[in-house]
């Protein structure tokens, strides 16, 4: 029964290992990832920094504000919500966070009785709600691993056009922020209408010239402006899964090494156990053996008893001698 034991438990601790070795290599690949992934949003922030920069010097220059970008629709009652969530697992609470946070969303505009129309990035996000029967009207996947500004317009695309044409109230982005390789944060932003400071905007010196007039270019940009600020969720959202998967993945490997060390002692145990059972088999064995035949000197006179057979073929000189 011991030696059973601690074959199973010897299966099972070289189970774990091969599994640790699996998560600690997600690890440094996830390691790796979440740099490469931190330094294209870093690259990618000053120009939407930029692009927000020349938004404000138009408005200041006299750019008129009423783009449908930038207008509220108080005659649309349709709430937007994109989810940005990752096409693959094992990144801990990071999927279900999202998912969670735009469901709220979309119970929120239910119980206002407004309807929703939902755009998901993300295999995670769609599975979920596709299972629990809500109406998606966007789906975009193999996204989140390496955004390209091409899928972040595609994804601005979704929605962008029908809150141009007054269809949708809202657009709300939910995603997480990349704060640091330690830090991120779920969060659910209100994306469109676009809100400009006119305030901040009043403070910027309008000094430049515009060719042609800065409505125009006001009227173009925006457009740009909704696509970078896309990319930059996406971006953020990449970097937050690489990160929540090391994590993940981290946690996992410290896991399986303490489980290792709790089974190595349990099989140690099982192994000590055995032994010892072994040594008491032999022992009592031992005993037995000497309680049933009993010592030498008992069997001596019975085997110098003259009628016995072994006596009699003895010498008596030497039959004397072995009693002396």
């Amino acid at each position: 029964m011991a030696g059973g034991q601690e074959r199973a438990l010897r299966g099972r601790i070289k189970t774990i290992e091969s599994t640790k070795k699996i998560t600690r290599a997600m690890e440094l690949i996830a390691a790796t990832r979440v740099v490469k992934a931190q330094e294209r949003a870093a690259q990618a922030r000053p120009y939407a920094e930029e692009i927000t920069s020349v938004i404000l010097d138009l408005v200041a220059a006299g750019a008129a504000t009423q783009h449908p970008l930038l207008r509220e629709h108080p005659e649309a009652s349709t709430a937007c919500v994109v989810a940005i969530t990752s096409d693959r697992g094992l990144c801990g609470a990071y999927n279900s966070t999202i998912i969670r946070l735009a469901e709220k969303e979309l119970t929120d505009a239910k119980a206002a009785g407004r309807p929703y129309r939902l755009v998901v990035v993300g295999k995670k996000a769609t599975g979920y709600f596709r299972y629990r029967g809500y109406e998606i009207a966007g789906t975009f996947l193999d996204v989140t691993d390496r955004p390209t500004y091409d899928q972040a317009r595609d994804i601005a695309g979704a929605f962008r056009e029908e809150f141009e044409a007054g269809e949708l109230a809202s657009v709300n982005l939910v995603y997480t922020r990349f704060m640091s390789a330690a830090s991120q944060e779920a969060v659910s932003r209100r994306f469109l209408p676009l809100q400009v400071d006119e305030d901040e905007a009043a403070h910027i010196a309008a000094d430049l010239d515009y060719e042609p007039s800065p409505t125009v270019i006001l009227n173009e940009l925006l457009p740009r402006y909704v696509e970078s600020r896309v990319y930059s969720a996406l971006l953020d959202a990449s970097a937050s899964e690489h990160a929540a998967r090391q994590r993940a993945m981290k946690a996992a490997t410290d896991n399986a090494e303490e489980l290792k060390i709790n089974l190595t002692r349990v099989m140690n145990r099982a192994r000590q156990d055995s032994i010892t059972t072994e040594i008491m088999e032999i022992v009592s064995g031992a005993e037995a053996l000497k309680q049933d035949k009993g010592s030498a000197e008992d069997l001596l006179p019975d085997l110098l008893n003259p009628s016995h057979a072994f006596a009699q073929q003895l010498d008596p000189r030497d039959a004397a001698r072995s009693m002396h």
